[in-house]
């Protein structure tokens, strides 16, 4: 995985759906009830509109897919993420005639129309424009947010899907119970207030790509906690105007911050000798489990919950 372009490609056990609804199955028609008022959701290639409340959506990425089944919804079809364990989101609960798709070679166009949406949603699968007009020709389609290299807030897709499948109130009771699982963190570990995080990853043979800007949506958790990006990062990347930045493993100076959480990619943690300084680093370090940087890289209102259960021993060091 690397942070950069997964942009562009954790509710926890307590929050498991007890009856997901499903999407209509193939064959079935699949115009919902109109909405009072049109959905206008601004992305990458413009705006689109949704007019009725989707009953075959397809998920493009892991974002989307969570908001969906935290509100009860199950996609027709949903992009699988080849490098969790046996291919497995460890916090979703997919229906089994749900089909899964590769994105990682590109957007397998013809699949996804064999599926007849009435809706395609994505965060960062959808990044050219000629595959958006095959998709958009279709069925209404949100490609990647406006800002290419920036995760959007978990918040605002629960929201905006709150609008569009009309439950808005279903929407803001999720929001409501994982802020308040955040803010639960937040208030037994006040010594977190002030201190800096790095997120990143290390691409043995390539560089680091570190979280640089302290509104994308990865920074939003750390955020809540009273954290904020240590300033060499963020430096770095208003520098470069990036949100992501790549640096060489010699700008060990950026890891320096209180909190480090952090994930070696092509190979394992006898890798991190590539970058100078590690073993050395005086904050909390911790190397997570692919599925546990992946909650926190690209977060929903499922994967936070279970990141946050897995991070928590390193949140404890940190605040101390």
């Amino acid at each position: 995985m690397r942070l950069a372009s997964l942009l562009m490609r954790l509710v926890a056990l307590f929050l498991v759906l007890l009856g997901v609804t499903a999407c209509a199955p193939a064959g079935q028609d699949s115009a919902g009830d109109a909405l009072a008022s049109p959905v206008t959701v601004a992305h990458r290639f413009g705006t689109t509109a949704i007019d009725h409340v989707p009953k075959r959506v397809v998920s493009l990425d892991r974002q989307w897919t969570d908001v969906l089944l935290s509100l009860g919804v199950q996609p027709v079809g949903y992009g699988v993420d080849r490098m969790m364990p046996a291919g497995r989101v460890p916090w979703e609960r997919l229906d089994p005639g749900a089909v899964g798709l590769d994105v990682s070679g590109g957007v397998p166009v013809e699949r996804i129309l064999a599926l007849k949406p009435d809706l395609i949603v994505s965060s960062y699968a959808i990044t050219d424009p000629a595959t958006y007009r095959l998709l958009s020709r279709a069925a209404p389609t949100i490609a990647a947010p406006p800002r290419a290299d920036s995760v959007p807030a978990w918040q605002d897709l629960v929201r905006t899907a709150g609008r569009f499948l009309d439950r808005p109130a279903d929407a803001e009771r999720v929001v409501s119970e994982v802020e308040g699982r955040i803010a639960e963190t937040a208030r037994r570990l006040p010594g977190l207030r002030g201190k800096t995080f790095a997120m990143g990853q290390y691409v043995v043979g390539d560089a680091m790509y570190l979280v640089a800007d302290e509104n994308d949506g990865a920074a939003q958790l750390f955020h809540s906690l009273g954290m904020h990006i240590h300033p060499p990062v963020v430096e770095t990347g208003a520098a470069t105007h990036q949100a992501r930045i790549r640096v060489s493993p010699e700008r060990v100076d950026l890891l320096r911050a209180d909190l480090v959480a952090f994930v070696v990619n092509g190979g394992d943690r006898s890798a991190l000798a590539g970058i100078p300084g590690f073993a050395q680093l005086p904050g909390t370090v911790e190397v997570l489990a692919y599925p546990t940087i992946a909650g926190l890289n690209t977060p929903s209102p499922l994967s936070l919950p279970y990141a946050l259960d897995q991070f928590l021993p390193s949140l404890r060091a940190a605040a101390t």
